[in-house]
């Protein structure tokens, strides 16, 4: 798990990094980015506030803070491997059909003769 963090508070910010320091990176590279303002948009974005609607209400521990992390990044990686199994099950059918197809023209053409 790759974090990169974004706060408009620099309190914040400074506390996000010592707590985070095994899994801080780049916002480029990052799996997930903390921030303390909410970007609906930005799928990767975990939202810290004191408000209702977001990913960990302030005021939190370390743990607190690691395990909600855990939990988002379990959430997202689920959905991009489910996603991957969707489409390789459609890939075998297809193949599974033409190769069912194959096997039934090639025994058509042997009786026929």
């Amino acid at each position: 798990m790759k974090i990169a963090v974004e706060c408009k508070s620099p309190l914040l910010q400074k506390s996000l990094e010592l707590f985070l320091s095994p899994y801080l990176c780049t916002s480029k590279y990052c799996d997930i980015l903390v921030r303390d303002e909410e970007s609906k948009e930005d799928e990767k974005c975990f939202f810290i506030s004191a408000t209702t609607g977001a990913d960990l209400k302030k005021p939190f521990s370390k743990s607190q803070l690691i395990l909600a992390l855990e939990k988002k990044y379990k959430s997202m990686t689920k959905t991009e491997v489910s996603l991957d199994f969707d489409i390789l099950e459609k890939h075998i059918h297809y193949l599974s059909q033409e190769y069912e197809k194959n096997i039934l023209t090639a025994v058509k053409a042997f009786y026929e003769k």
